[in-house]
């Protein structure tokens, strides 16, 4: 495995925990285990859960599917090591934000069938890099992620012909009925608001238990903004909630989940 992880497990546990596997974002092209720590952090003391967040290989040098590869292989490994990690191998969620929430929706689809996560918890995710939707045009500048922003990102991670693919682009999956129950999270004002509704939207057409929730003042990105407090921290603070709910849920075949509303919330 090339990815490396860290681990952190409140003390507040004293066996298996359930735990969140978390992929931070950054285009692909950058971030790494500390800036996933800002959201991490919070989270895991709100829940309280063991974060195992991933190291994946970067583009340009290296391009789609090497970040795909990495996470699956992460999280193959954090499931199959569950106990030296201190997981619950029956409470595993995954996560991700931006791009990493792209790599955790692929994750999802791709995880070996004894090996699903249980819940699925999505920051403002990349969804289809096929398709031009409205909030590309709506939110193009001046809302810190730009719509040129996200075309060179896109342009250094995989090559045009390649994004068709799945494991690229979520949106395009042809069976999601597998996929867990999910909490997909979108800012109002981001240019990847309407991918994300879309690809929650097809949760919910393929019966899978699925929350949308639009953070219709926010902007892309306010998970890594939870320092400046105010609705960055009520925002990240609702998400912490929905997985706690999510991770305490019965495996599919116990008890079947509540539906829950799948419309966009406005503020």
């Amino acid at each position: 495995m090339l990815a490396s992880v860290r681990v952190t497990r409140p003390e507040v546990f004293t066996g298996p925990a359930p735990t969140l596997f978390f992929i931070h974002g950054g285009g692909w092209f950058q971030g790494n285990l500390d800036t996933a720590e800002v959201e991490c952090g919070p989270v895991a003391s709100a829940v309280p859960c063991t974060v195992v967040s991933v190291d994946y290989r970067l583009a340009p040098e290296h391009p789609f599917p090497a970040a795909v590869e990495d996470g699956i292989a992460a999280f193959d490994y954090a499931v199959r090591n569950a106990e030296a990690l201190g997981a619950d191998p029956a409470a595993v969620a995954v996560g991700g934000d931006s791009a990493g929430g792209n790599l955790a929706a692929s994750v999802s689809i791709s995880a070996a069938p004894g090996a699903k996560p249980r819940f699925a918890l999505l920051f403002y995710p990349a969804t289809d890099l096929t398709t031009r939707f409205p909030s590309k045009d709506l939110f193009a500048d001046g809302f810190l992620l730009t719509d040129a922003d996200i075309t060179w990102f896109t342009d250094q991670y995989v090559h045009p012909d390649a994004r068709h693919d799945p494991r690229v682009s979520v949106l395009l999956a042809e069976d999601l009925t597998d996929f867990p129950a999910t909490y997909l999270v979108t800012a109002g004002f981001d240019p990847l608001r309407d991918e994300g509704e879309a690809f929650a939207n097809r949760l919910a057409e393929a019966g899978v238990p699925v929350a949308l929730r639009r953070q219709a003042d926010l902007i892309h990105g306010f998970a890594s903004l939870v320092e400046l407090g105010g609705r960055f921290r009520e925002a990240l603070a609702e998400a912490a909630g929905a997985l706690q709910a999510g991770l305490a849920m019965r495996p599919a075949g116990t008890t079947e989940p509540d539906r829950v509303d799948t419309r966009p919330k406005s503020a």
